[in-house]
């Protein structure tokens, strides 16, 4: 049996939303707001998955003049194999499409 990863769906959720353009570079204000993740679990998940290889970060200049800089994120090569492989696992308790839960009404 393989070993099932332990990522949480905080994690997976933003790896979903990176995936879908994965040479982007995407602000954690944006990330946020499509993930649902809130502010005080998203940046120190950045952080970590900027620590471990799983994405890039670097500072943007802002479009608007007055602006302070802000960090912007993009998976790596490493990430965006991890998110594709994330996308394929069933997460632990679900249930695989065509497959009738336990104990539910047929």
């Amino acid at each position: 049996m393989a070993r099932r990863s332990n990522i949480s769906p905080q994690t997976r959720r933003v790896f979903a939303a990176l995936a879908q353009q994965p040479q982007a570079w995407r602000h954690g204000y944006d990330l946020s707001r499509e993930t649902s993740v809130k502010s005080g679990t998203l940046y120190p998940l950045l952080m970590r998955l900027t620590d471990q290889g799983l994405l890039e970060a670097e500072w943007r200049q802002p479009l608007e003049p007055g602006r302070p800089p802000r960090h912007a994120y993009r998976l790596t090569s490493t990430g965006v194999a991890l998110a594709a492989a994330q996308a394929t696992e069933v997460p632990a308790g679900a249930v695989p499409t065509g497959q009738i839960a336990p104990g539910a009404a047929a």
